[in-house]
């Protein structure tokens, strides 16, 4: 009578809970074993509403230029789903690049603390820092992937690049310049008593580049900087566009010149002259990244929507009706299943012993000492053939427990 009494009480409450639910998130795309929420999709969307606003348009090519954008919300985040879960799988980390990237908006804004900066996202964006961070590390770990599994594979020959700088030569009429590779070592957050030590660290280095050790891999081990990845290189500046206590030193010097220690905002400073350029036509040398950047741009875009489809049909995607991927793979099934319209099935005793049997639905409550009526043909209970002792009962759903659909 007690377990009679318990069950009734369960029931109840479990009743009361279901006519109460509060659907506290919506997912509308499953991918993989990772969701995507109504809250995510609005996000995204208000975030192109707030850019579009920026724009000098006028209302009706505001909605116009939105509701083109919005159409690919769905395709952008299952690709950007996709593509971290891939970088997980290889193990690729993007820790190092987000942390800088959070000390380099800290620096921007001058926010001393981490606490500040908790505060300071909060009041600019409405999250979290760690939700802030989540998206920087997702975006990034996406990049290192397209980096790493596409991008790298495409393979411009230097003849095609040659031939091009020689049939628009025109193109690179070159102000005065200068290469730069930099090594910085950040006071950002430090306290005053930490500032000695961090100078020394920032004198032993600018002692070591310059008895002749690699500049590069010394940026690479010991920068605090967000160039540290490429071995410091920070590209070319041209004139007036950098400090003029720096461009005095840095135009006025020869290819190989190392700066003395510079004190900046952020940090201390040593910077390397990599190239000098001349005013003038620029030399083949100065402009062959950038023209082989110009001639893969035609060929990146599809290769990465190759590698994005083959990893469509690769994934357990479904789309909650009303969505639509506009990049989906062709004939893969999406359909969405709803796990509350699939019919409770209980399995007795009988049915997994006796699979002939007529299937059949049967609620069983298990009972001290009983059970549900035994076969003449089953097993005795503890003869070691039998394979369940009793009847699976009807899950109660937990009360506590919001619903997420």
């Amino acid at each position: 009578m007690k377990a009679y009494r318990l069950l009734f009480a369960l029931l109840i409450l479990a009743g009361s809970a279901r006519s109460e639910v509060v659907i506290v998130e919506e997912i509308i795309a499953k991918v993989n074993g990772d969701v995507i929420t109504r809250s995510e999709y609005e996000r995204v969307l208000n975030e192109i509403r707030a850019e579009t606003a920026r724009q000098k348009l006028s209302e009706e090519e505001q909605q116009q230029a939105v509701k083109q954008r919005e159409v690919g919300i769905i395709r952008d985040l299952i690709d950007e789903r996709l593509l971290v879960q891939r970088g997980k799988d290889l193990s690729v980390n993007v820790e190092p690049q987000v942390l800088r990237q959070r000390d380099e908006i800290m620096r921007q804004y001058k926010v001393a603390t981490i606490e500040e900066f908790e505060n300071w996202v909060l009041d600019r964006t409405g999250q979290s820092m760690e939700d802030l961070m989540a998206q920087m590390r997702d975006s990034m770990l996406a990049q290192a992937v397209l980096g790493q599994e596409v991008q790298s594979k495409i393979v411009v020959p230097r003849a095609d690049v040659e031939q091009y700088f020689q049939e628009h030569a025109d193109e690179f009429i070159r102000s005065d310049g200068v290469r730069l590779s930099e090594i910085l070592i950040s006071t950002q957050g430090k306290t005053p008593e930490e500032l000695p030590e961090i100078k020394k660290k920032a004198e032993e280095l600018l002692a070591r580049v310059k008895k002749g050790e690699p500049f590069a891999e010394l940026a690479r081990r010991h920068s605090e900087s967000q160039s540290a990845e490429n071995g410091g290189d920070i590209g070319i500046f041209r004139r007036n566009f950098l400090m003029k206590e720096i461009e005095d030193q840095v135009f006025n010097a020869q290819r190989g010149y190392i700066t003395d220690l510079i004190e900046v905002a952020n940090g201390f400073l040593i910077l390397k002259v990599e190239e000098r350029y001349r005013e003038g036509q620029a030399e083949f040398e100065e402009v062959e990244n950038e023209i082989r950047n110009k001639l893969m741009m035609p060929k990146v875009q599809p290769a990465i929507r190759e590698y994005l489809t083959k990893l469509r049909y690769d994934a357990y995607i479904e789309l909650r009706p009303g969505y639509v991927d506009n990049a989906a793979a062709e004939g893969k099934d999406t359909s969405w299943s709803d796990p509350a319209k699939l019919a409770p099935v209980t399995t007795t005793k009988e049915e997994v012993l006796n699979k002939k049997k007529k299937r059949r639905l049967l609620w069983v409550i298990p009972l001290p000492g009983g059970g549900g009526d035994k076969d003449q043909d089953s097993p005795a209970p503890g003869s070691g053939e039998n394979p369940t002792e009793q009847a699976a009962a009807p899950a109660v759903p937990d009360a506590a427990s919001p619903a997420v659909p």
